[in-house]
């Protein structure tokens, strides 16, 4: 039984991590973003196999979201068919840009728990909060109480809230409130990006668990690596699917608590669950972690900037985002221009104030502080004239007549 007195499913044969209170949480969680279409819908039944075949596995955590197409919805029609809602746990998510006032806030809830078909959410999420300032605004409208009064009458379990965006605002996020989980991209390609390790270390150090979405990139870290990359993986010992090595990379680290996987075949289940039964915190060999370090100098071999997300750069007086704009532009060479686009637009526009390169005044500051020697000023102008075409600046132009902040 769990906190909550709900009778939780697990096998032995998965392994999970604790929570804030104590329930265990299998280290891998079904994210629910990529279910099958069919006539433009999502294929109940055959998502219904995929997660009858990870929950008798021993998954228990399944992540969705409002705008989510059809998601919640879906794994709501599911979970009731197969009697299995009070056996596993519920994430999704408020989208807070949405909403200007509590009333908003609450409308969507009750058509939340409406699509899921349940009394409560087990973790509930800020979904995509982007900065400090944003959740001060949010707490000005009376959302951090209206939470609180959720959680009180056990209609919301526990708060935490997604993010994309730097390390630096993460930690101020993180310290800003009494969260209770919190959810970050983190991948050994992103070690250094977006929240990166300095945001995990810093979420364990206050006491929060953490749940990892991409994993994999998007199976830019299984499906797409770069022929030198695979190789690479090939030739080491044990021999393991790039997937793997990918999750394993994460569950290595006991400061990691839930990785997400977008599961969308049977057989992809069975594979991760059987990797998610056998990984333990502390299992990667040093042998085993040269080899990633040299997978992601082969994958980073077209970057155009050497930067290694170490922020001694940081803070620009300008507020330009310095390492994100670095990490974007490298994507555009190393992944393509949508992954690029994706990463650069989250990162600087997603947020209250904007964090673009375009903001640059050439002061010269940040690199006094660079180890690397990085030719910061010019190479930001570069990534401004890939970055910030005509899309990103109608974007940047139109977006906070959509965006409530």
């Amino acid at each position: 039984m769990d906190k909550y007195g709900s009778g939780i499913w697990y096998n032995k044969t998965m392994n999970y991590r604790k929570d804030r209170y104590g329930n265990e949480i299998s280290i891998l969680g079904y994210g629910c973003m990529r279910f099958t279409q069919k006539a433009g819908r999502i294929d109940l039944d055959k998502a219904q196999a995929e997660i009858l075949e990870a929950f008798n596995a021993g998954v228990n955590y399944y992540d969705t979201a409002y705008i989510y197409s059809g998601s919640e919805a879906a794994i709501g029609e599911i979970f009731e068919r197969c009697g299995i809602r009070d056996k596993l746990y519920i994430a999704t998510k408020l989208p807070h840009y949405y909403i200007k006032s509590v009333e908003g806030a609450e409308k969507i809830l009750n058509e939340e728990l409406r699509r899921l078909r349940t009394d409560h959410i087990d973790y509930y999420l800020m979904h995509m909060l982007s900065d400090d300032k944003t959740w001060e605004r949010l707490c000005a409208m009376g959302i951090d109480k209206w939470l609180r009064e959720k959680q009180k009458t056990g209609v919301v379990r526990q708060i935490g809230f997604s993010y994309h965006g730097n390390s630096d605002t993460f930690c101020r996020l993180v310290d800003a409130w009494d969260w209770d989980f919190c959810q970050i991209q983190y991948n050994y390609l992103d070690e250094h990006s977006q929240a990166g390790r300095t945001g995990l270390m810093h979420a364990a150090e206050k006491g929060l668990p953490v749940v990892i979405m991409e994993p994999l990139r998007g199976g830019k870290l299984s499906s797409h690596l770069p022929d030198k990359a695979r190789k690479i993986m090939a030739e080491h010992s044990p021999v393991r699917t790039p997937a793997e090595w990918g999750f394993r990379w994460l569950w290595d680290q006991p400061q990691v608590t839930c990785v997400l996987s977008g599961m969308n075949s049977v057989e992809m289940v069975r594979e991760n669950c059987r990797s998610a039964s056998q990984a333990q915190a502390g299992d990667l060999t040093e042998a085993d972690r040269e080899m990633i370090a040299k997978v992601v100098e082969a994958i980073r071999a077209n970057i155009k900037v050497g930067c290694t997300g170490c922020r001694y750069c940081m803070p620009c007086p300008k507020g330009v985002d310095i390492p994100g704009t670095f990490a974007a532009y490298n994507d555009r060479y190393s992944e393509g221009w949508t992954t690029a686009f994706r990463e650069y637009f989250m990162c600087t526009l997603l947020r209250k104030e904007t964090t673009s390169a375009s903001q640059c005044v050439k002061c010269g500051k940040c690199e006094q502080h660079c180890p690397q020697g990085i030719a910061i000023r010019e190479e930001l102008a570069n990534a401004c004239k890939v970055l910030e075409g005509p899309v990103y600046k109608v974007a940047k132009k139109f977006l906070p007549l959509f965006m409530k902040y």
